[in-house]
């Protein structure tokens, strides 16, 4: 009796040992609480942050130059593979989309020290600092002097500084259609919006209405509107962004609109 409680003891001891060791208890940086929201009036200073890249060593990040905001062909102008997953105060669980940030680093050797522009077009929620940027790989060796682009990405994580400004896509305000949108049923996501680049309210007048509707914010820069009536078009679109300007965009969506097509600002 004795014998067999000692050998169930141990194998207790085994599996929970084991348990630790699979589920990651002990391997990896511990986990660090996130910062405070980086909002479009926190300032100018430079933060501290990690970086990391991810995807293709000179790509866009994600394998099919999208994200978690929707955007797709980050690839191309205007984002021109320089984009950024934020972490939860960067991202904002898809409100921080489209937003810019400066960043820059000072070490290791590799680094030029000088600032570059990129955008917030995916999440990141690993908590190894409290503000951290998965970069695309471009991104990431934009960095680095010139010619050390490879290098500077096989450092893994590093050290940057950052601080948000103000955007220049230098593109008219652009809203997709998205798939599955019907007359009772409209999803537009919004890109493209110079100045402070996120967007945290959006809302759409009908046509022959005097009163706009808010839209629900579904995901990424994604605005929905469900409706138990046929929606009104040409669609009347008004963003309004995280610094609290207004701006509207008449009869943008027009009557004969379609889904999964972009329609841009007049």
């Amino acid at each position: 009796m004795g014998v067999n409680m000692m050998s169930w003891s141990m194998q207790v001891v085994l599996v929970v040992a084991l348990a630790f060791l699979v589920g990651g208890a002990w391997c990896g940086p511990p986990k660090v609480a996130p910062g405070k929201n980086i909002t479009a009036t926190y300032g100018s200073d430079w933060l501290e942050a990690k970086a990391t890249w991810y995807g293709k060593p000179t790509g866009a990040g994600p394998d099919d130059n999208g994200g978690a905001c929707g955007y797709k062909d980050v690839n191309k102008a205007p984002f021109n593979s320089m984009g950024a997953c934020g972490n939860l105060p960067i991202f904002k669980d898809g409100l921080g989309c489209g937003s810019c940030f400066e960043i820059k680093c000072d070490k290791p050797a590799e680094c030029s020290g000088e600032a570059v522009v990129v955008h917030i077009t995916d999440m990141n929620y690993e908590q190894i600092a409290a503000y951290h940027f998965d970069l695309a790989g471009t991104a990431f060796g934009a960095m680095a002097k010139k010619g050390e682009e490879e290098k500077l990405r096989k450092a893994g994580i590093i050290d940057m500084q950052f601080r948000r400004v103000k955007c220049k896509y230098g593109e008219k305000v652009t809203f997709h259609v998205e798939k599955g949108s019907n007359p009772n049923y409209l999803a537009l996501l919004v890109k493209y919006v110079d100045g402070d680049g996120d967007v945290v309210g959006v809302d759409i007048k009908e046509k022959g209405g005097d009163a706009y509707q808010p839209l629900k914010h579904s995901w990424g820069a994604v605005w929905r509107k469900d409706s138990d009536k046929p929606i009104k078009f040409p669609v009347t679109v008004q963003i309004t962004t995280e610094g609290g300007t207004k701006t509207a965009y008449e009869d943008v969506i027009p009557e004969g609109w379609k889904a999964d097509t972009t329609y841009t600002a007049k």
